[in-house]
């Protein structure tokens, strides 16, 4: 049977960021010296990684299971927390392994800043995200969230905003949101808070899209950088197809004698990309 022969390129500058590096290290280790380790939400967002340690040991769990803990180890996780699990945690006693990112603890010190001087504070990100639902925690949840300008009410929009937006947004998407309110008549103060990391995947990534016959972008269904980062390959690359594991690839996408580049999120572990090669150079 003929086989397809493509080429296939792992992208360099794709898997894990270094806050996740410095998490899942943080989780290792404790799990190498206890054999299990509690984890507030899942460490990162892809459940091929996460499966991986739980079956060292790792015990993901909710804020209501968290606040029932006793005397335990809890792992706090790159997106960072609110103040309020601090607290928890002080009260019933709970040694936290804090893997709070670092540039999300900045982010956190400085919305906090704004608050504290009065601020009318608009955070562009997603509602519910756990980065958000931490950074929300600093200003006692009197901010604004939004995904997009078209959410919000023109009619409510105070005549001056301090505008902050999650770590792994898109640059351009933040450049254009302050350009729309700007347009409105407010005067924005704007924090770019992009985790340079992300911003800078971004336009490695249009370079790489475009290096290849076909592009797959091995990413978790809950990640919300890996959607973003999927876009761009998709923009500039048509022939891209978004999977989150092994089993997801279909031979009928690729013709004989192809270049596949393969590339993933600050959240896709290496030896997830590595394992997608590993298919379609058998194909």
């Amino acid at each position: 049977m003929d086989t397809l022969n493509l080429s296939v390129t792992i992208d360099n500058n794709s898997g894990f960021c270094f806050g996740v590096v410095y998490a899942i290290e943080m989780a290792e280790d404790v799990l190498d010296e206890k054999g299990y380790l509690y984890c507030l939400g899942d460490i990162v967002h892809n459940d091929e990684e996460v499966n991986r340690l739980k079956a060292k040991g790792l015990r993901i769990i909710d804020h209501p299971t968290f606040e029932t803990l006793h005397n335990e180890h809890v792992l706090i996780r790159a997106h960072g927390e609110p103040p309020s699990t601090y607290e928890t945690a002080i009260k019933n006693n709970i040694n936290l392994i804090d893997a709070t990112c670092p540039v999300v603890l900045k982010l956190q010190n400085r919305i906090r800043g704004s608050f504290d001087k009065k601020e009318t504070i608009f955070l562009m990100g997603k509602k519910g995200h756990a980065e958000v639902t931490g950074l929300m925690g600093q200003i006692n949840n009197e901010g604004i969230v939004f995904s997009d300008v078209e959410e919000l009410n023109d009619t409510d929009l105070p005549q001056e905003i301090t505008l902050y937006t999650q770590t792994t947004k898109s640059k351009q998407k933040f450049k254009e949101t302050k350009e729309a309110l700007e347009a409105k008549g407010i005067k924005v103060n704007a924090h770019d808070t992009i985790c340079s990391q992300v911003s800078d995947r971004d336009n490695e990534l249009r370079t790489f899209a475009r290096s290849f016959d076909k592009i797959l972008f091995v990413g978790g269904t809950k990640s919300s950088n890996g959607r973003v980062l999927y876009n761009v390959c998709k923009e500039q690359n048509p022939n891209s197809f978004f999977v989150s594991n092994v089993t997801e690839v279909r031979k009928e996408w690729f013709y004989k004698n192809e270049t596949v580049g393969i590339c993933g999120a600050t959240s896709t572990p290496l030896w997830l990309m590595e394992d997608v090669q590993k298919a379609l150079m058998s194909y």
